[in-house]
């Protein structure tokens, strides 16, 4: 990668440190904690990544909803922060390129008519689905006869699919995998409803430093390191974005 020019380091960070957050509930790219409490996996490694090019020191921050973390792009508190790329968001927020896609279906009880994902989107058919997560953003703008049946936490719209009786439960593929290990009679639809790609996203004015960003995410699975860190957090239910996508 080329140097770095001032104006990028002046927007990410004009204190010599880059603020970076991550979303926690994301259990795929947020997998745990250091002694020290900073959150560790794939996306605050790539928070590292970041910094490590820009050779400046890293202050990392975890959020507990992912409005938050948008928000702390938005308003400059953050240089940079890690979370699904969406449409609504973007309209706070620019976004790099996907860095890795997340497999998103549906999960239905065994003796549910419903054999594949094209047969949710149908009337009657109410689907759990906790609001305003990346594929739930998905689902509003793209379902047409299908109703969604909001929680406000993951763990609220597992428990509202079955307190409810509830058609489907939508969801990133491998949190309905161990949710339906631990609740017999249950199982998943084959597919994809849609992959939820995973960017990286600064402040709107943040011009010249989205461009570095971008290039930062190419090289970052050009080179292999997001395969790696899939690997090394020994993860399903993710891959790189293809590179075709992420080319400048």
């Amino acid at each position: 990668m080329s140097s770095i020019s001032t104006e990028v380091r002046a927007q990410l960070a004009p204190h010599g440190v880059l603020s970076a957050a991550v979303y926690l509930g994301n259990f795929l790219l947020v997998t745990g904690r250091t002694s020290a409490g900073e959150p560790t996996g794939i996306a605050p490694d790539i928070c590292r990544a970041v910094a490590k090019r820009l050779e400046v020191p890293l202050e990392l921050t975890g959020y507990e909803s992912q409005e938050e973390v948008v928000e702390a792009a938005a308003s400059g508190r953050c240089g940079i922060v890690l979370v699904g790329s969406d449409p609504a968001r973007a309209e706070k927020v620019t976004f790099t390129p996907a860095y890795v896609e997340l497999e998103a279906t549906y999960l239905v009880s065994d003796d549910s008519p419903i054999q594949d994902i094209f047969q949710v989107d149908q009337p009657g058919v109410r689907i759990a689905s906790f609001f305003k997560s990346a594929y739930d953003h998905w689902l509003q703008r793209n379902l047409k006869h299908g109703t969604l049946v909001h929680a406000d936490s993951l763990q609220a719209s597992n428990e509202l699919f079955l307190s409810e009786r509830l058609d489907a439960l939508a969801g990133l593929k491998t949190g309905l995998v161990a949710f339906a290990k631990k609740h017999p009679g249950l199982r998943i639809l084959e597919g994809q409803f849609t992959g939820i790609q995973q960017a990286i996203a600064t402040k709107k004015s943040n011009l010249e430093a989205i461009t570095f960003l971008s290039t930062c995410v190419e090289e970052f699975i050009r080179s292999g390191l997001v395969a790696d860190l899939i690997r090394q957090y020994q993860l399903q239910g993710l891959a790189a974005a293809p590179i075709n996508q992420n080319s400048l």
